[in-house]
């Protein structure tokens, strides 16, 4: 069969959660199950460079069959293979690949290329992930304000002014159904850089105080959220917007999202530390809805 020469046209950055596709190629992968591409798709895929975001809950219907999805990954082609996940051999972008929504269905499915599709995404379970997304996002930005005061070097800045200690400090982020949770290394790497570690724990409550007035804040001015994207395509860069009430902020992400902060309800943050292999990891859990 036939593998597609151009990215999967996505449509969950809009919101979707329905569409129509034709089957462009179906494979039967390692161990049994169904690999199948769709022209487009409302399904949102985990990405393994940066797996933050889960794959939706979603259905594919094919004939009168209503098929789960059991997992939807991010592959790429060249023509001639399928490589799935952290076995695809370049990076996106490349000449000569197409990146691609790789739907995975049980052992058995039947699917083959022109086959009409319906897609049936999860809706409250997307709303879910959805607000817990955009909460690491506010969560993040009002974390860089409240430890800003412990630069002691100039560092890059994020989208509100302050130094982006998320963005040089993050090792990983874990998006779930209202919340998530994201972890710091505080080793010498970021203590080069200019970060003082030193009392951070004596300061935590205070800081995570200051996290959490701020988010309350924020919430309360309802601002509105957006994903503008430079194309339709699986690879084109996808931007979180949020209009705070300081100023826009505009993240690059391609997960996806709520349309106000209003729809977080009343997030909270808890700050933790702890020691692993040596080094100090700040945790930061994040509760929407």
């Amino acid at each position: 069969m036939t593998l597609p020469t151009q990215d999967t046209v996505v449509l969950y950055p809009s919101g979707s959660v329905r569409n129509a596709a034709t089957v462009l190629h179906a494979e039967v992968l390692p161990g049994g199950r169904v690999a199948v591409l769709l022209d487009a798709t409302s399904v949102h895929p985990v990405d393994a460079g940066w797996p933050d975001q889960g794959a939706d809950a979603a259905v594919l219907r094919i004939g009168e069959i209503d098929h789960t999805v059991v997992d939807a990954i991010v592959g790429a082609t060249d023509g001639a293979e399928l490589h799935l996940g952290r076995d695809i051999p370049v990076g996106k972008g490349t000449e000569g690949w197409a990146f691609v929504v790789v739907h995975v269905l049980e052992s058995g499915a039947l699917a083959a290329e022109g086959d009409p599709v319906r897609v049936s995404v999860d809706a409250g379970a997307r709303l879910r992930t959805s607000a817990g997304h955009t909460g690491c996002h506010v969560a993040s930005l009002a974390l860089n304000r409240a430890v800003a005061d412990r630069w002691k070097k100039e560092t890059r800045a994020d989208g509100l002014g302050n130094p982006d200690f998320d963005g040089v400090a993050i090792n990983v982020s874990l998006i779930r159904e209202n919340g998530s949770t994201d972890t710091y290394r505080l080793g010498k790497s970021l203590r080069k850089k200019g970060f003082v570690t030193e009392g951070l724990a004596d300061d935590l409550a205070q800081v995570q105080d200051a996290i959490n007035a701020a988010l309350a804040g924020w919430v309360a001015s309802g601002a509105a959220v957006r994903i503008e994207r430079d194309g339709d395509l699986l690879t084109d860069r996808r931007y979180w917007v949020c209009e705070l009430p300081e100023q826009t902020v505009r993240i690059p992400c391609g997960g996806t999202h709520v349309d106000s902060l209003a729809e977080l309800g009343a997030p909270q943050v808890l700050l933790s530390l702890s020691e692993v292999d040596g080094t100090s990891v700040l945790t930061m859990e994040t509760s929407v809805g």
